[in-house]
C-alpha cells in the first residue's frame, strides 16, 4: 500500500477517547500544536508569566531568525525525538503552566496550557467560545463527514443528545461487555496461546490494534471483520477490504493534518494523483460498505408492513431507531447522517484503546511488583479456571487494576495534545490573553508530568496514588486528568473504555506473564519513552513480547 512520507509532527486527536472511545473527537486535536514544527518551528515560544500585581504579561522570548538558524530551531532539532517531553518542560517553567506560541512571520498565534483552571475555562466555563473550527472539518470531511467529532454547534448538539441517550442504556453497556468477553474467549486468548505454545515473539501493539478494531466494528456495526482471526485468510472479502481501506483513510487523513502546507494535499486531490487518488478509492470502499450495512439495518428494524420492530444492540441499529424523530431532507440525507456518526465512533475507538493498553503492558513489564499485585487481585476475584474471563461485576471490584490503568493513562494518554480555536478574544483565569482566531491547545501528556499537579514523583509509575487508605479507587478531577477530554464534550465512552481495557488486561494477565523483549517501562526508561510523532501516542517500533503461561510462572 502506497504511503506518503511526511515530516512527523505533534499528535492530537480523542476522546472515545479515548478509549471506546476514547479520546474521542480529539483526533483533530492538534493541527495547531503541530505548528511547533514544520514551517512554524521557526517560532518564538514565550513563557507567559503572571505578575504579583494584577495580570500584567511578561514574555521571555526565544529569538527566531528569518533564515531558520534560531535558538528555537536548534532546541527543536535537539528535542524532536522527545517532543512531548520538551513541551512539558517548557510548560513547567511557566508560573501559570501556560506558554504562548507565535508562528514564523506571524502566520499563526496561540497558547498551550497545562493549567487545570485554564483548561476548565477553555472546555467548560467559556465552552461556546472555543470550537474545533473549519480547518479540521475540511481535512476530515471525506472520512467523517458531519459526524459528531467533526462539527460544532447544532449539528454537534443533535448527535450528542442521541449518543448520550444510547450510551446511558444498560442494554448497550451489557452488549459491549458481552462482545468484549466473547471475543476474548474465542479470539484474543487463543491467538496469544498459540504464540505462547510456539514460543513466538509477537508485536503486542499490533495484536491489540487488530483485536480492538474487530471489537469496535462489532459494537458499532454489528459486523465482525475477524481481522485477528488466524483462520480468516480471505483477504479479498468485503470486510477485509473495509479494514484495509479504513486503515489507509485514517493514515492519509493524519498526513493531511500534519502537512505544513495544506495546499499540497489539495492540489494532489484536484489532480487525483498519489496518496489522494488512493484515498478517494478508500473512501469509496468505506461508503459502499457502510451503505450496505445501513440498508440491512433499516430492513431488520422494520416489519413487512413498515411498522417498527425491536432492533439489534449495535450502535448503528440504535441510531437507526433513535433518528426516527429527526427531520431529514430525504432518505439519502438520513443515511449519510447514520454513516457519519457510526464511522466517527469507529475512528474514536480504533486506536485509542490499543494505544493505551500497549503503554500499560510496557509499564507493567518494567514494574514486576505492580504486576504481582494485579495478579494477586485477579486471583482473589477469579472463578478459578483458565482462561478466566471476568464478568462486568467482577471487573468493578478490581481497584488496583483500575488504578494501574489510570496511572498508565496519566503518563501516556493516547491523545497527547488537543486543540481549540478562539471565536472571540478572551482572558483565561490565570491571566493568559487569547486573541480572536488564536489556537488554544492543552497537553494532556504534559499535565501528567507537572510536579505542581502530581507531586515530586509525577514521572514515576505509582498506581497507589489513585487509591485511598482502604485500597479503593479514587477518581481524579477531569481538568487535572483530561485524558477523556472535559466539559460538555467529555468522552461518552469513558466507562465502557475502562470496561474494555480492564477486560483485556485481566484476561491476559491472569493467563500469561507478558515479558517485554526490551525489558519494558522501568523507571529509567519512563523519562525517555519510545513514542512516535503521530495523531496517537503510539509506541515506536511496536511492543515485541514473549508470553509465559501462569501455570509455568507459578510452578
Amino acid at each position: 500500500m502506497a504511503r506518503d512520507g511526511c515530516l512527523a509532527r505533534v499528535a492530537a486527536g480523542f476522546a472515545v477517547g479515548g478509549a471506546v472511545g476514547g479520546a474521542v473527537g480529539a483526533v483533530y486535536g492538534t493541527y495547531e500544536a503541530i505548528r511547533f514544527k514544520g514551517f512554524d518551528m521557526l517560532s518564538r515560544v514565550s513563557l507567559r508569566r503572571r505578575q504579583n500585581a494584577g495580570f500584567q504579561h511578561n514574555f521571555n522570548m526565544l529569538p527566531f531568525s528569518l533564515f531558520g538558524l534560531s535558538l528555537t530551531n536548534i532546541c527543536f532539532l535537539h528535542n524532536r525525538h522527545r517532543f512531548h517531553d520538551w513541551v512539558a518542560e517548557l510548560l513547567s517553567t511557566s508560573p501559570s503552566l501556560t506558554i504562548q506560541v507565535n508562528g514564523f512571520l506571524g502566520f499563526s498565534h496561540g497558547i498551550c496550557t497545562a493549567d487545570p483552571a485554564g483548561l476548565e475555562h477553555l472546555l467548560r466555563s467559556n465552552f461556546s467560545n472555543y470550537v474545533k473550527g473549519t480547518r479540521f472539518q475540511s481535512v476530515l470531511c471525506d472520512l467523517l463527514g458531519n459526524g459528531i467529532f467533526n462539527v460544532d454547534g447544532e449539528l454537534w448538539f443533535a448527535q450528542r443528545r442521541i449518543s448520550i441517550h444510547e450510551f446511558k442504556t444498560t442494554s448497550l453497556k451489557n452488549f459491549i461487555s458481552d462482545t468484549v468477553q466473547s471475543q476474548l474467549a474465542t479470539r484474543l486468548i487463543p491467538c496469544l496461546s498459540s504464540a505462547c505454545k510456539n514460543q513466538e515473539v509477537v508485536d503486542l501493539q499490533d495484536v491489540l490494534r487488530w483485536f480492538t478494531f474487530d471489537n469496535i466494528c462489532n459494537v458499532a456495526f454489528g459486523v465482525d471483520p475477524a481481522w485477528l482471526d488466524s483462520k480468516n485468510d480471505d483477504q479479498t472479502s468485503l470486510s477485509s477490504s473495509f479494514v484495509r481501506a479504513f486503515d489507509y483513510a485514517v493514515e492519509i487523513s493524519s498526513h493531511r493534518l500534519l502537512l505544513p502546507f495544506p495546499v499540497v494535499w489539495k492540489i494532489k486531490r484536484l489532480l487525483n494523483i498519489g496518496s489522494e487518488k488512493h484515498y478517494k478509492k478508500a473512501i469509496r470502499i468505506i461508503n459502499d460498505y457502510a451503505l450496505k450495512i445501513i440498508l440491512s439495518k433499516e430492513q431488520s428494524c422494520q416489519n413487512k408492513d413498515g411498522t417498527e420492530r425491536e432492533c439489534h444492540q449495535d450502535l448503528l441499529s440504535r441510531f437507526v431507531h433513535s433518528s426516527l424523530d429527526l427531520e431529514f431532507y430525504d432518505v439519502d440525507e438520513k443515511r449519510r447522517f447514520l454513516r457519519d456518526i457510526v464511522i466517527s465512533f469507529i475512528l474514536a475507538g480504533k486506536d485509542s484503546t490499543s494505544t493505551a493498553l500497549t503503554w500499560f503492558f510496557w509499564l507493567i513489564a518494567g514494574h514486576p511488583h505492580c504486576e504481582r499485585l494485579i495478579y494477586n487481585e485477579l486471583a482473589a476475584a477469579s472463578p478459578g479456571k483458565f482462561p478466566s474471563i471476568f464478568s462486568y461485576d467482577k471487573l468493578k471490584e478490581l481497584n488496583y487494576l483500575h488504578a494501574a490503568l489510570s496511572e498508565s493513562l496519566r503518563l501516556f494518554p493516547p491523545i497527547p495534545i488537543n486543540s481549540r480555536l478562539a471565536m472571540s478574544s478572551d482572558t483565561l483565569s490565570n491571566g493568559t490573553y487569547v486573541r480572536k482566531g488564536w489556537f488554544a491547545d492543552y497537553s494532556a501528556y504534559a499535565m501528567g508530568r507537572m510536579e505542581r499537579l502530581w507531586g515530586a514523583d509525577c514521572r514515576e509509575f505509582r498506581p497507589e496514588r489513585w487509591l485511598d487508605e482502604n485500597g479503593v479507587f479514587q477518581p481524579c478531577d477531569q481538568f487535572k486528568f483530561p485524558v477523556f477530554h472535559c466539559g460538555p464534550r467529555m468522552c461518552l465512552g469513558k466507562e465502557m473504555a475502562y470496561v474494555q481495557m480492564k477486560s483485556i488486561a485481566a484476561a491476559m494477565m491472569y493467563k500469561f506473564e507478558v515479558v517485554a523483549v526490551d525489558g519494558g517501562g522501568c523507571p529509567e526508561r519512563i523519562v525517555n519513552p519510545p513514542y512516535t510523532h503521530s495523531l496517537f501516542l503510539k509506541m515506536k517500533g511496536g511492543l515485541p513480547v514473549r508470553l509465559k503461561r501462569r501455570e509455568e510462572v507459578t510452578a
